[in-house]
C-alpha cells in the first residue's frame, strides 16, 4: 500500500488502468474486456472482466480489511448458506496506477432487489430470513469481530449515541423528533445476550440479487463480522411493504430487544442520511418515508 495516500482518502481508477493490472499480473485474463459495472458500490470499484468475472478494487484505505476478510471468509460459508455468495478467483497486488490491493471474483447474473424486480415481496421476505438465520448458524471460531474496521455493524449501537442525537436536534420540525427519540433511547438500552453470530453487515437491495423474481445471490460481504444480528434487519422498514415485513418477522423470530436495536440502525441511518442531504427534496422525503415506515410498524407491533 501507498503510505503516501492518506487514509480515507477515495481514489479514482480507469478501467483502462485495471486491464492493465489484470494484464501484467493475470495474463490468463488479458484478452477480456474491462468495463465498469452499471452500478458500482460506495466501497469498492467493481469491473466487469469479460462476461464470467469482475474484478473489485477498494475505494480508499478504509475498506482494505475487506479484502481479507471476504477471500477468506466467504468460501467457508458458501456450503451451507441457500442461495448463491460470491466466490473469489484471485488477489491481486497494488500496481501502477493504483496503491492497494485488488481481487477478482466469479460474476453472478441477477439485477438489484428493487421491488419492481421482485415477483413475490412477501416470499422474498421468507428467502431472505432463510438466508439470515443459515448465516447466523455457521461457525464463528476465530471469524472477525464487529468494530471499526466494519463500522460496527454487529457491535453496540450505542457508538453513534452522539451521532444520533445531533441528527436529533438538527432534524427537529423535520421528522417526528419525539417519537424517534424515544425509538433511539428504547435501542440503545438493549444489549445482544447470546453468543455472537455471523451477521452480514450490509443487508440493502443493492446488496441482494435478484433472478427470475426471487432472491438469488447475497452479495458484498466486506462488513460481515460476527455479533448482534440486528442490523442485518434494517431491510425490514426500507424495502418490505406491510405485508412483507409480518412474513419477515414471523420467519425470523428473536427476541423483541433485538428488533428493537434494529429500529435504531434503522433510524440511525435514515436521520444521518437526510442531515447530509437537506437541500435535496427527494433524499428527504425517501428517508422520512422509511422513518415513518419504522413508526408505523411500531404502531402495529403495539396496537
Amino acid at each position: 500500500m501507498n503510505d503516501d495516500i492518506p487514509t480515507g482518502e477515495r481514489i479514482d481508477v480507469t478501467a483502462e488502468t485495471v486491464a492493465a493490472l489484470v494484464a501484467e499480473q493475470f495474463p490468463q485474463f488479458a484478452d477480456l474486456e474491462v468495463r465498469r459495472v452499471r452500478q458500482s458500490g460506495w466501497d469498492n470499484h467493481t469491473f466487469h472482466l469479460g462476461d464470467r468475472h469482475k474484478v473489485r478494487l477498494p475505494a480508499s484505505a478504509v475498506y482494505l480489511s475487506q479484502i481479507d476478510k471476504e477471500t477468506v471468509w466467504i468460501p467457508r460459508l458458501a456450503p451451507q448458506l441457500p442461495c448463491l455468495v460470491p466466490h473469489p478467483v484471485a488477489v491481486g497486488r497494488p500496481g501502477p496506477g493504483y496503491p492497494f490491493p485488488w481481487s477478482i471474483w466469479e460474476w453472478i447474473d441477477g439485477v438489484p432487489a428493487e421491488r419492481s424486480a421482485i415477483s413475490d415481496l412477501g416470499q422474498f421476505a421468507e428467502d431472505l430470513a432463510g438466508f439470515l438465520l443459515a448465516l447466523a448458524q455457521r461457525e464463528t471460531a476465530g471469524a472477525p469481530l464487529a468494530g471499526p474496521d466494519n463500522f460496527f455493524r454487529g457491535g453496540d449501537l450505542g457508538v453513534y449515541d452522539q451521532q444520533a442525537r445531533q441528527c436529533l436536534l438538527q432534524l427537529n420540525g423535520i421528522v417526528d423528533t419525539a417519537r424517534l427519540t424515544k425509538v433511539w433511547h428504547e435501542a440503545i438500552a438493549s444489549r445482544w445476550q447470546a453468543a455472537p453470530v455471523w451477521v452480514h453487515g450490509d443487508i440493502a437491495w443493492g446488496n441482494l440479487l435478484v433472478r427470475d423474481g426471487k432472491l438469488h445471490a447475497v452479495i458484498d460481504f466486506g462488513s460481515s463480522a460476527v455479533g448482534d444480528p440486528a442490523c442485518d434487519l434494517v431491510i425490514n422498514w426500507t424495502l418490505f411493504d406491510a405485508g412483507a415485513r409480518s412474513r419477515f418477522r414471523a420467519a425470523y423470530d428473536i427476541d423483541h430487544q433485538t428488533w428493537q436495536r434494529a429500529r435504531g440502525w434503522c433510524i440511525w441511518k435514515a436521520m444521518l442520511i437526510i442531515a447530509d442531504n437537506l437541500q435535496d427534496a427527494a433524499v428527504v422525503e425517501r428517508e422520512r418515508a422509511v422513518l415513518q415506515q419504522v413508526m408505523d410498524d411500531l404502531d402495529e407491533s403495539r396496537s
